[in-house]
């Protein structure tokens, strides 16, 4: 998936964060809508103003339930690595080092960019829709979460890499039942490759729950389904609750059918500027990027597939709905500068 706004704000997350002590900060999500042939609009809660990162996580978007099919034309992406977790519907990711795959609920999609990467995702259908009342083609159920992690500088450069996990550990007991996405929980760690200290889990809990939890990290949750109680404060769907360094282990009440996402991950230590789809450390960096892929536009089949962005498959002129690309917005008129980053929502707002 990819950052659809037509004129994005760039976003900084400042080196050397003060891990925060234990805490429970509501983050609160707001709307994008992304437009264009999509016509989706998402729910992020990642980056923002006071809260660019959880760790190396630099990026959440959580989309549905919707009946919309998603159709995203080959885009870029610099120094950072998407993970898609699909909840709702098969999505048909192709990329530019020739990955052609279907990522279903239960699997995960892990891109890593390194120095340039374009891909595009689209919703699989069926051949035959049901219809609708007012006789139209009803689309099936669109469900799940677009997360972008920031690569550390030793990797950022690195080739680009695709990689799916089709069986991912789980973890039950008799209160939660949980799936690693990334890194290590509760003596499970997930085969996804990624090269900084992080964790993604997708716990299913109801009830009184304690999850263990790794003190050197910091942690956020996003309750999807249901509501919970963490340190006697109700966190519902919807904003992101960062929950600071320091802990060994989560209490959480669950009420019944709760779904959260647990994130988390040492404090990323770099500065990082994020504008549309690169992650970068410079204005300069950023830019030559957008540079890079608008050239892309006006080369041969041939010259494309060996430049920067390389090439997605199957997007030519002859592709029908799926021909073409996602062309890059303007540069802002301004320098792109760092944002600080906020210790409390009382900071942000004073």
């Amino acid at each position: 998936m990819t950052n659809l706004e037509t004129a994005p704000a760039e976003e900084v997350c400042p080196a050397g964060h003060v891990g925060t002590g234990p805490c429970v900060q509501l983050w609160p999500s707001r709307d994008v809508p992304l437009g264009g042939v999509r016509a989706m609009t998402v729910s992020r809660t990642l980056p923002q103003r006071g809260l660019p990162t959880v760790g190396a996580w630099c990026f959440l978007d959580s989309f549905g339930p919707d009946r919309v099919a998603m159709s995203v034309l080959p885009h870029p992406h610099t120094g950072l690595q998407t993970v898609t977790w699909p909840l709702q519907g098969e999505v048909r990711h192709r990329d530019s080092i020739g990955s052609d795959v279907v990522v279903r609920p239960g699997q995960l999609n892990i891109m890593t960019a390194g120095r340039g990467i374009s891909h595009s995702e689209f919703a699989v259908l069926p051949a035959a829709l049901p219809k609708a009342p007012d006789g139209g083609d009803l689309l099936p159920q669109s469900r799940g979460l677009q997360l972008w992690v920031a690569l550390p500088d030793a990797e950022r450069h690195r080739a680009p890499s695709f990689q799916q996990v089709v069986d991912l550990p789980r973890v039950i007991t008799d209160t939660y039942t949980a799936t690693v996405l990334v890194g290590e929980f509760a003596g499970q760690r997930s085969p996804a490759v990624m090269f900084s200290p992080i964790v993604g889990v997708e716990i299913s809990a109801s009830g009184s729950i304690d999850v263990p939890l790794d003190p050197t990290f910091e942690h956020a949750v996003l309750v999807l389904d249901g509501s919970a109680a963490i340190d006697g404060q109700t966190v519902d769907p919807g904003p992101l609750a960062f929950l600071g360094a320091g802990r060994d282990a989560l209490h959480l009440d669950a009420n019944p059918g709760t779904l959260f996402m647990l994130l988390g991950g040492e404090p990323f230590e770099e500065d990082v500027l994020m504008w549309w789809n690169f992650v970068g450390r410079t204005h300069e960096e950023v830019e030559q990027a957008r540079e890079d892929w608008e050239a892309q536009a006006s080369l041969s089949d041939e010259e494309a597939r060996s430049a920067r962005f390389g090439r997605v498959s199957g997007h030519g002129p002859d592709a029908g709905a799926e021909a073409g690309r996602i062309p890059a917005p303007p540069m802002p008129a301004v320098q792109l500068k760092p944002r600080t980053r906020a210790r409390s929502q009382e900071e942000l707002q004073g």
